[in-house]
């Protein structure tokens, strides 16, 4: 067996340790005397108190298990299990330790020594907070599961009827009756029908899209979860009929104490983004270099603080100097400082959260912020099928009346997919000209029905049956006939007008219940013109078999012989085919036994009324007028949405717990699958799946896929399946049952309106219109954001790159230290990060839903990207150090005067050997200004390279800090010119460049801002220098670019052969 076989293996185990390893009675497949001995209860006298307390012992409460989720400390711990968080920590501590052995070491001052470990202490803090909130509220879909257990119900025990039971004392063994409204409190078996039929909302649970008619006939052993017709199942209602039941399974031990367990599973097993773990390789690798580069950084400089002397070949007399030990300790601590892009969390954190309101206004509202990067990588997604590919509204598609003469029929093709009477019209209709026949089926779909249509905000909500709701916005499209018009204007203003004007001719009297074995409801109603007549409808076969005649066009009634017979049947088979689900109308008016009834229980014919056995007697010899085609119709954006998936690569897989035939038509009309298209390979039933010898290569089949009658296991196995396979997984849901694979899948998104509560809170993403095409909107908007942190992350590590390169060769030239990690700090959290933001809304590609989507394990930086920015921070670092020497040894450079502020002209060789200072004869310097402050170094020349060194350092900062803003021009297109995509695309990268100048400027000319930060004020001569140094960084990234656009096709060449599993 393959992987998946030894998966589904374990998925059954879980099912087996639900039971408490107690064996499970398969109540569903024994008959009722079979149910009460094993539970040795009457079903008249319920369970005694004492059987109860040795029950309850067995099993326990009847509630759902609370999980213990982890604690404070070990969340708080888990946000440090990262490699970058963990670099920073190490830097934090040891610049802490520095700062309490000397405040002023290297030329900072004791207030600067603390800035830098208290802000990088302050960044780990919130990163720890935000992480531990986000974790804190992973476990909010098992305390949604547990609101929809049922509170209080009605059971029998020692002989007594208790209300308002509490449902978490019940046992197994109790004796529970329900009624309509009730929400079933546990597992149990039917028993008895109190009325003719039983009917359970039970959709959230199973996927089914309208309510089930359960029975107290027992069922096969093996039948799934649908088919256990005699099995009523906790947290499902009641929405029609009265029973007594029998419980057989309680808390956790019930179908929706599976569920819960799976959802538990299912957040034990979350994964982290495709983009985290990106970052993680990336904070791997950078520790490697930075280790490596401190390591070259120590033993270039080891002869500075540690020397010895030769003596007959052997090292003798070492001389150690502690303080300059600690001053390279602290370059090795700026050096990891320089390396980490600190502000990169919050940037993507802010990149998210733009790209969150984008979708907000889209209808997809995200809940977990890193789950609009995973939508951009999206490569399947699993959708359900009711209420997210079709509208979970029943509507009437086609109707069928009787033709002029025996043998014709006629058929109308119905327009609309919702509640709303005034969406889609009739074609070919005979507006106002309803003739007889037309008229009657508008009297029948109107009278002989208990549902009702409101209007919610924007909304038509149904009340009722879907299939009756259906029939009166049917007969609201259909309209009224001449002449029934004439109250429209007086009072008619509901919703359902036409409904309520056949209702008033045709007033009701008494109902025929629906019952399973006559499939048929009917009412006798009270005409205008003083006559009784009985209207009745149902299922085809049925309406048919009792009818004798049949109405046509113009009214008159003819017998219904063989031939008219089957040609209604042939129009019933092709309706069904195409997934319609078929109902009959038909009338009676001569009902003799009730030519008196006006509903009197004490009327002869009420006793008729009490008895359901009589019913089908008395819908008998009927007069057939119709049929109409129901389904719970496509939505019309789904078709177009289909198309731009396959546009964008990515596969569509339905799973549906609705039945084969109606999933297949409907994958068929929405583009799935073709309309004469073989699909006998690619539509099974979740049992067939889970049987199927080879279910990987069945899921890497190209085109989509349908998976019928599935359960929840089914749905979790698939999504296991194929994330394990490599693919990103969509998964879309709205019932309790869909829970446990919204929480597996890389991407759970939950319906908006008809999504349970449950399935919201184990989602990633919530459609606030339930439609389908709005997940693919939000896909390509995931793909336009995550081209944009890719460029931000490229733009930041770039950056980054520079520094290191500033700080190295700094070390390497031996001079003195240019920059100090508080203004690295500042650089990486304040000035990099307007920018960096701003990137985030850099306009979509145009075809960003043509091409396909990238491999989860794509590269963040290809070989080619990391070449490219290697040389860019090779001239960062050439450019920040090279400012810091031009003016300690240049009066002028490219006829910028320097001389301004007096400093004094050395040599590159003093200042590379600055350390030697104090052995040089006759060395003296003159005193320079900054600002309005006047540097003196008459008492001690040497303090020229430390104190003095003041004004080259922020020299040094303004070129990082101007060079870092040039270069996120630069990364506004991965490969294309500024001449082709110019700075205005976006604005907002503009003003962010603003921002991050007047920030810089603020710390060089607020004296307080600029002791704390080591600077001084620059003049303009200065600035032109600086410019003269950073602009070229334009121009060499705009040569590499175009070598990129020449060789691009030869590097994608390259780069997309080893592609993927599938090409296997």
């Amino acid at each position: 067996m393959g992987k998946g076989g030894e998966n589904f293996g374990k998925r059954e185990n879980l099912g087996e340790k639900r039971s408490s390893d107690r064996e499970v009675f398969a109540a569903w497949s024994k008959d009722v005397r079979e149910c009460e001995e094993k539970f040795q209860v009457n079903k008249d006298f319920g369970l005694s108190s004492d059987n109860v307390e040795k029950l309850r012992k067995i099993y326990g409460w009847n509630e759902l298990e609370k999980h213990e989720g982890q604690s404070i400390l070990r969340l708080i711990l888990d946000q440090f299990n990262d490699t970058l968080v963990r670099i920073l920590l190490v830097a934090a501590v040891v610049s802490f330790v520095l700062a309490l052995y000397d405040g002023d070491e290297g030329g900072e001052m004791e207030i600067t020594a603390f800035v830098e470990p208290l802000v990088i202490f302050l960044i780990l803090i919130v990163n720890a907070i935000v992480g531990v909130w986000q974790e804190n509220n992973a476990e909010k879909a098992l305390e949604a599961l547990k609101e929809i257990q049922s509170e209080q119900a009605t059971v029998i025990r020692d002989g007594q009827k208790l209300s308002h039971f509490p449902s978490k004392d019940i046992v197994p063994g109790d004796i529970v009756e329900l009624r309509v409204g009730d929400k079933v409190p546990a597992d149990m078996r039917v028993l008895k029908l109190i009325g003719p039929t039983l009917r359970v909302e039970q959709g959230s649970l199973t996927g089914e899209s309208e309510a089930v008619s359960k029975t107290v006939k027992a069922v096969a052993e093996d039948v799934d979860i649908q088919g256990k017709k005699c099995m009523v199942f906790a947290g499902t209602t009641v929405v029609y009929g009265h029973c007594i039941c029998l419980v057989t399974q309680t808390g956790m031990n019930t179908e929706i104490g599976l569920v819960h367990l799976q959802i538990h599973e299912a957040s034990q097993s979350e994964e982290d983004t495709p983009l985290k773990k990106k970052l993680n390789e990336f904070g791997e690798v950078l520790t490697a270099i930075i280790m490596a580069v401190c390591a070259l950084v120590w033993l270039i400089n080891v002869k500075y603080f540690l020397t010895w002397e030769s003596v007959d070949g052997w090292p003798r007399n070492f001389r150690f100097s502690f303080e300059k030990c600690t001053y390279y300790f602290e370059i090795a601590i700026a050096l990891a400082v320089a390396a980490i892009p600190e502000g990169l969390p919050a940037v993507i954190t802010t990149c998210l959260a733009l790209g969150t309101r984008k979708m907000a206004q889209k209808n997809a509202l995200v809940r977990k912020l890193p789950s609009v990067e995973t939508l951009g990588c999206t490569t399947v997604i699993c959708s359900d099928k009711t209420g997210t590919l079709t509208t979970n509204q029943m509507a009437v598609s086609k109707l069928v009346a009787m033709g002029p003469r025996t043998n014709t029929i006629r058929s109308f093709n119905v327009g609309g997919i919702t509640y709303n009477p005034f969406d889609g019209k009739i074609q070919d209709w005979p507006l106002g000209q309803m003739d007889t026949n037309l008229q009657m089926i508008a009297k029948i779909a109107a009278v002989c029905n208990d549902a009702g249509i409101q209007q919610s905000g924007q909304h038509y909500v149904a009340s009722g049956l879907p299939t009756e709701a259906a029939l009166k916005v049917l007969v609201e499209k259909m309209g009224l006939p001449d002449g029934l018009n004439s109250g429209s204007s007086s009072g008619y203003v509901d919703t359902l007008r036409c409904c309520q004007t056949w209702n008033k001719i045709e007033q009701r009297i008494a109902t025929l219940e629906f019952d399973r074995d006559r499939k048929s409801m009917g009412v006798i109603a009270n005409s205008s013109s003083g006559r009784k007549s009985l209207f009745v409808k149902g299922a085809v076969e049925n309406v048919l078999e009792r009818s004798s005649f049949v109405q046509l066009l113009d009214g008159s009634v003819v017998e219904l012989d063989q031939s008219f017979r089957d040609l209604i049947l042939q129009s019933l088979n092709e309706m069904s085919t195409s997934a319609l689900r078929v109902l009959g109308f038909a009338y009676k008016e001569d009902i003799p036994e009730f030519d008196t009834y006006n509903g009197d229980e004490d009327h002869p014919a009420h006793q008729l009324l009490l008895n359901p056995d009589r019913y089908s007697s008395i819908e008998s010899k009927l007069i057939f007028v119709g049929l109409a085609g129901l389904r719970d119709p496509p939505r019309k954006e789904v078709r177009q949405a289909i198309e731009d998936c396959i546009a964008a690569g990515i596969r569509v897989m339905v799973i549906t717990g609705d039945n084969k035939n109606t999933a297949e038509a409907i994958c068929r009309e929405i583009g799935i699958f073709g309309p004469n298209e073989d699909i006998s390979s690619r539509s099974l039933t979740g049992r067939d799946f889970m049987d199927y010898h080879d279910q990987i290569s069945h899921l890497r089949q190209s085109g989509g896929l349908l998976f019928s009658r599935a359960e929840p296991r089914h749905k979790q196995e698939i999504v296991r399946l194929l994330k394990a396979d490599g693919e990103v997984v969509a998964m879309t849901g709205d019932g309790v049952n869909d829970a446990p694979a919204l929480k597996l899948a890389d991407i759970g998104i939950a319906m908006g309106i008809a999504g349970t509560e449950v399935a919201k809170e184990a989602s990633d993403m919530v459609l606030a219109d339930d439609n389908f095409g709005t997940i693919v909107a939000a896909v390509g908007e995931g793909r336009s954001i995550y081209n944009n942190m890719k460029a931000f992350i490229r733009y930041m590590i770039s950056s980054n790159i520079g520094e290191v390169a500033s700080i190295f060769l700094t070390a390497a030239l031996g001079i003195p230290e240019g920059l100090i990690p508080v203004q690295l700090l500042w650089v990486n959290l304040v000035t990099d990060g307007p920018p960096a933001t701003a990137l985030g809304f850099n306009p979509p590609d145009k075809d960003v839903m043509k091409k396909p989507p990238r491999r989860s394990d794509d590269s963040l930086i290809s070989a080619w990207i990391l070449f490219r920015y290697l040389v860019i921070g090779l001239y960062v670092g050439i450019a920040t150090v090279g400012v810091f020497i031009i003016w300690y040894t240049h009066n002028s450079f490219f006829g910028i005067n320097l001389s301004g502020d007096g400093h004094s002209v050395i040599t590159y060789s003093q200042l590379a050997n600055w350390g030697q200072c104090h052995s040089w004869d006759n060395f003296s310097v003159s005193p320079f200004t900054a600002g309005a402050q006047v540097y003196n170094f008459d008492t001690n020349p040497c303090d020229y390279f430390q104190t003095g060194k003041i004004k080259a350092m922020t020299l040094s900062l303004s070129v990082l800090v101007a060079i870092e803003m040039f270069n996120s021009l630069n990364a506004l297109s991965e490969d294309g010119s500024l001449l082709t995509m110019p700075p205005w695309v976006n604005p907002w990268l503009l003003l962010a460049m603003s921002v991050s100048f007047g920030l810089h400027f603020l710390i060089l000319y607020v004296p307080f801002l600029a002791l704390v930060f080591g600077v001084v004020p620059l003049s303009l001569n200065e600035w032109l220098l600086v410019l003269a140094v950073t602009l070229p960084v334009i121009l060499i990234d705009e040569i590499l670019k175009f070598v990129g656009r020449c060789t691009s096709g030869f590097r994608y060449s390259g780069a997309r052969k080893p592609s993927k599993h599938k090409a296997e």
